[in-house]
């Protein structure tokens, strides 16, 4: 399995479901839309009073799970950072907004609104559809 093959497969969708945990330890969970770069990293937003945000900027450590049609999933885990206007983080924004153009309006109208990266760290896909495919990445 190469980083390739996990692009494609995961370009495919937009909506992933966000695993985080609060400072004492809860795990949450919340539907997101994303985009991905060729370095498999992932990109969403949100806005800064939602449990995720706290989450996050507390404890970055995320987990995702990505489409899930057919008996096929791609589960992801890595590190979020919070994307900076002062950084070069508009090439994350912008492959965002190929994938929703609406969120530029949502970015200059939501004051409250904010965009995370993660990096992966261990990407698992799996096809249980005969032949079966488990297959695992593991990121540095």
């Amino acid at each position: 399995m190469t980083k390739e093959f996990i692009y494609t497969i995961i370009r495919q969708h937009h909506l992933a479901v966000l695993a985080t945990s609060s400072t004492g330890m809860q795990p949450q969970a919340a539907l997101v839309g994303f985009a991905v770069t060729e370095d498999l990293e992932i990109v969403f937003d949100t806005v800064r009073t939602s449990r995720k945000y706290a989450n996050l900027s507390a404890h970055p450590r995320a987990a995702l799970v990505i489409g899930w049609e057919n008996e096929t999933t791609v589960q992801y885990e890595g590190i979020a950072r919070e994307l900076r206007a002062e950084q070069d983080d508009d090439t994350y924004r912008e492959v965002y907004y190929s994938v929703f153009p609406e969120g530029r309006q949502r970015t200059a109208d939501w004051l409250q609104l904010t965009h995370f990266v993660i990096r992966p760290q261990w990407i698992r896909y799996s096809n249980f559809n005969d032949p079966s495919i488990i297959e695992e990445l593991s990121f540095p």
